[in-house]
């Protein structure tokens, strides 16, 4: 039996929303929804929040979450997230020993619902991966109306076309990828640099749930579709 812990992700210093982590939405903290699906996961053994900020400690404690504190030198704007990953691995294998599969729910994606994150640990456990992450349809295309600049200050598409494109249906599908959940195997994650490295699978889901707060006018939208109905987003 695969042994599973999940983890949250949350430093202090927020700078698109300061305070963003614990920001109440619907009256409940940012923070919490992660925290309470991850407590609804089956097979999940311990739920830990990384963390270097004491008021995001002490929301994560109240909410039924472990707390591991994050080196300083790991909760900087550059500070690669994976090393994040990494040092919260080590500290859970120190005080509890080995575990198989590392499942993480970033904060910024309150309108999950657990079934979303289950669908992405099957597919991680039933697939040839090392990480499956969850993706939604994209609401551009770097084939149809993505642009950047050429070295001539001039506008060109990101993918440049090999055939004539007249219609979104001549290019591939593409997609976002969502900060609902990241499923990996905690070897590929500690022998690895990025998700890239490795076979990645992935689950979709639909644009309503896949929202990403990252600023203010993230997180109104994601306040006003809750305040409609959470029973709805949750199917």
């Amino acid at each position: 039996m695969t042994t599973s812990c999940a983890f949250i992700f949350a430093r202090g210093g927020s700078k698109g929303l300061p305070g963003k982590n614990i920001k109440p939405l619907l009256e409940k903290p940012l923070i919490q929804y992660s925290i309470e699906v991850a407590l609804q996961l089956p097979g999940i053994d311990k739920v830990f929040v990384s963390t270097d900020d004491v008021d995001i400690s002490k929301v994560a404690v109240e909410n039924g979450a472990i707390v591991i504190d994050r080196p300083s030198e790991l909760a900087k704007d550059d500070s690669p997230e994976w090393l994040a990953w990494r040092h919260a691995i080590n500290w859970v294998k120190d005080r509890y020993g080995d575990f198989e599969e590392f499942v993480s729910l970033p904060t910024t994606s309150p309108l999950r619902n657990v079934k979303d994150v289950e669908s992405a640990i099957f597919k991680k456990r039933n697939t040839n991966a090392d990480i499956c992450i969850v993706v939604t349809p994209a609401g551009r295309s770097p084939y149809f109306n993505m642009v950047k600049k050429s070295t001539s200050d001039l506008m060109e598409l990101v993918n440049k076309p090999t055939s004539p494109i007249f219609n979104r249906q001549d290019v591939p599908d593409v997609f976002d990828i969502t900060t609902v959940a990241y499923v990996a195997s905690v070897e590929f994650i500690m022998n690895s640099s990025n998700i890239f490295d490795g076979r990645v699978s992935s689950i979709e889901i639909p644009k309503c749930r896949a929202i990403d707060i990252d600023d203010i006018y993230d997180f109104n939208f994601a306040e006003s579709i809750l305040s409609k109905g959470l029973d709805s987003l949750r199917r």
